[in-house]
């Protein structure tokens, strides 16, 4: 059974930075494609960034240059690095595999 737990989400002035954790359980996470997904109040979720299992990574425009996505197999553990954050980041961050395991989130809140 495969569960992802977040976490290091909070609040943080504009400009500041955040690193949020994912931890995977069960096998095969060094194969699977993670993803970072936020959603906002009334808006839809969206894709911020994903690494692959080869360490290919891929960003939304919105956050290129600030964020940067990782992973450490043998922890079995993606990071978000987040800096240079903007009040429009606020939102809650989800990771995911793409076989369809999500974590619970976590709320990101920028303040201006």
């Amino acid at each position: 059974q495969v569960q992802l737990v977040e976490s290091g989400g909070g609040l943080v002035q504009a400009g500041g930075s955040l690193r949020l954790s994912c931890a995977a359980s069960g096998s095969g996470f060094s194969i699977r494609v993670m993803g970072w997904y936020r959603q906002a109040p009334e808006k839809q979720r969206e894709l911020v960034a994903y690494i692959n299992s080869g360490g290919s990574t891929n960003y939304a425009d919105s956050v290129k240059g600030r964020f940067t996505v990782s992973r450490d197999n043998a922890k079995n553990t993606v990071y978000l690095q987040m800096n240079s954050l903007k009040p429009e980041d606020t939102a809650v961050y989800y990771c995911a595999d793409f076989v369809g395991h999500w974590g619970q989130g976590t709320q990101v809140t920028v303040s201006s």
